[in-house]
């Protein structure tokens, strides 16, 4: 999670629309709870254990399919995420589960034998940037198969908007395994940006996975 990715694929040219009849997708108002981290390491697959300890605490984040967990900015070395003070960690979260979700701050979590404390929070609004990447978007299938299926989902979202595919890549713990292609996409208007952030792509989001994030120059979560 932590690692750079390498360079973007070939496929600047392939456009998202509108002109696939798919359902709309119905969202929630969503905001990004952020919270100060006291903790010096975690595993690289961190995002498994973390999601257990949150849903374990906060049993509602559970309920919710758009509920995520953004992928934590910090250093890795040898398999291990080197956190600092600057390192926070931000839930995407309907905006009706502020108060229950709020109960993390001063929680003391044990994230796979590492402790990690969540400190004060900071409630950070869902905001426009036309351009977006996905560090880990899920995919079953090939590249082909990939990007009829995020026609498919922004058809249903009702946005419009070019992809850039980027490399194949994975995350696993050694039981759950996620495989996908990191994502860019650009050319979004105000209201497509701020829905695709809010609904993301896939079942993985409380991993980390097909969350959409500012491309290039990422949000200081401070």
């Amino acid at each position: 999670m932590g690692r750079r990715h390498a360079a973007m694929g070939q496929d600047a040219g392939t456009t998202v629309n509108k002109s696939l009849p798919e359902m709309s997708i119905s969202l929630p108002e969503m905001i990004d709870m952020v919270f100060d981290l006291r903790g010096e390491t975690l595993p690289a697959n961190y995002a498994f254990p973390l999601w257990d300890e949150l849903s374990r605490r906060v049993t509602k984040l559970a309920d919710h399919e758009h509920v995520a967990v953004l992928p934590l900015r910090a250093a890795e070395n040898n398999q291990q995420l080197l956190l600092n003070r600057r390192t926070k960690l931000a839930i995407r979260i309907p905006v009706g589960l502020i108060d229950e979700t709020s109960e993390l701050s001063g929680a003391q979590l044990n994230i796979a034998g590492y402790e990690l404390t969540l400190g004060e929070i900071k409630l950070r609004p869902i905001q426009f940037y036309p351009t977006l990447h996905a560090h880990l978007t899920p995919a079953d299938g090939d590249e082909a198969e990939f990007l009829t299926a995020i026609r498919a989902h922004f058809a249903a979202l009702q946005i419009s908007a070019n992809t850039i595919c980027g490399i194949r890549h994975a995350l696993g713990d050694g039981t759950q395994l996620i495989n996908g292609f990191s994502l860019v996409v650009h050319d979004l208007k105000a209201n497509d940006s701020i829905r695709l952030q809010s609904a993301g792509y896939g079942a993985a989001k409380r991993f980390g996975c097909g969350i959409f994030m500012p491309y290039k120059v990422i949000s200081d979560l401070e």
